[in-house]
């Protein structure tokens, strides 16, 4: 129970920190784009102005001043493009690869050209004679660079989350652990401390018991009043002897593995039980019926066993009607025992499916404890089964009945 505990609280804690470490990771990386895409903008326009400087009017023709260092253009990956008022290329300077569409836009644009993202930005040229509009210049750059150091970016803020959440996983183990730890010692002093409990009630409940019996068996020399109220005090005392050997078991047999393996017969305890409850059965006119595979062995306590399904069959004939029917199904797979322990009862709320296996919990309708029982049947069943590697399931229907499956890992 407790180890499954701190695997919730350590998934929880590392889910947690993924969420807080992948938003900050994609902060970042917007923060970063934006900061990176602006910076190498401000760049191109910068350079477009430049060229757009180093343009003039001369006789109704533009002439280009060819000044700009070429092979910085071609270091940078970068383009110059010079176009008429009509949009017409008249002139370019650097990477040929940067062709981009003749279409002029003026302002920033990206283009993509096969595998290729380019980035440009366009501006007009100015006369700086007579301030007249002479043309367009586009500085253009590829964006192979800019998506290379955002790959980068990317693999170092995944790998820097990764090894985080490697490092966080170790730390969350010790701290679960310790954090847990408090929790695990009250739990072991508490189920101590119903054990020995349980264990020192035993001996008063014995002596009232055979107090109320002695007196009940010499009923000459007591009033009719007094003989119904030793009635009373034994059968409370019954009910309190059952409860505490149940707590008794619990205490001692919860999550513990069981060490006392032998070769068990499941099928010669399931015949005889179904024998032994088939008085039962047939005074409430309950149909007990069976379909037992033969043969079928696992490694367990044969006690536990017995008393696994002896709560399971209890159940089932106490809460289906008269003209019912409860049938006991023991099959073999693959490497379990299936053990189907079906009844046409009065079902269980879907509601109430998860919390039948608790302590001393009751469903409204269906249980009382008027009728004796202690609450802590089912509770016992799952108990046992976990501690032989096992499982119990149920499925169930108000009014049609339950189904309660075990499965039991075999020889």
């Amino acid at each position: 129970m407790f180890e499954k505990i701190r695997r919730r609280l350590l998934l929880s804690y590392l889910i947690v920190l993924s969420l807080i470490l992948g938003g900050f990771a994609i902060a970042v990386r917007i923060v970063f784009t934006h900061s990176l895409h602006k910076q190498q903008t401000e760049k191109l326009a910068a350079l477009a102005q430049v060229a757009a400087a180093n343009a003039e009017l001369d006789n109704g023709q533009i002439k280009i001043e060819n000044d700009l260092p070429q092979d910085k253009l071609l270091e940078k990956h970068q383009g110059l493009h010079w176009f008429d008022t009509k949009g017409n290329l008249i002139g370019k300077q650097g990477r040929d690869i940067l062709s981009l569409p003749v279409h002029v836009t003026e302002g920033e644009q990206i283009n993509t050209i096969g595998k290729n993202r380019i980035q440009s930005v366009t501006l007009p040229i100015i006369s700086s004679d007579d301030k007249q509009f002479i043309g367009y210049v586009r500085a253009s750059q590829s964006l192979e660079e800019f998506d290379e150091t955002l790959n980068k970016l990317d693999l170092g803020l995944s790998g820097g989350i990764i090894v985080a959440l490697v490092i966080s996983g170790v730390g969350g183990v010790w701290l679960t652990r310790q954090a847990m730890q408090p929790i695990e010692e009250s739990f072991e002093r508490l189920k101590q401390f119903t054990a020995d409990a349980s264990h020192e009630l035993r001996s008063p409940l014995m002596a009232i018991q055979s107090n109320a019996g002695v007196a009940l068996k010499y009923p000459e020399g007591m009033r009719e009043a007094d003989a119904e109220k030793f009635q009373a005090i034994s059968s409370a005392t019954n009910q309190m002897t059952r409860l505490t050997e149940d707590l008794l078991f619990l205490a001692r047999h919860d999550n513990i593995p069981n060490r006392s393996k032998e070769t068990v017969n499941l099928s010669s305890i399931l015949n005889n039980l179904v024998q032994l409850y088939q008085p039962q059965a047939v005074a409430k006119q309950i149909n007990l019926k069976s379909q037992l595979t033969e043969k079928l062995y696992l490694l367990g306590d044969t006690n536990q066993i017995t008393r696994l399904f002896t709560n399971l069959i209890q159940n089932a004939i106490h809460y289906t009607p008269s003209e019912g029917t409860v049938k006991i199904i023991a099959n073999l797979s693959t490497s379990h025992i299936v053990v189907n322990v079906q009844d046409t009862g009065v079902g269980i709320a879907p509601e109430d499916l998860e919390k039948i296996f608790e302590r001393f919990w009751r469903a409204d309708k269906s249980r009382s404890y008027n009728s004796g029982g202690s609450g802590l049947g089912l509770a016992i069943a799952q108990a046992i089964a976990q501690n032989h590697g096992g499982l119990i399931t149920v499925t169930s229907q108000l009014g049609v009945g339950s189904c309660f499956t075990v499965r039991l890992p075999t020889v």
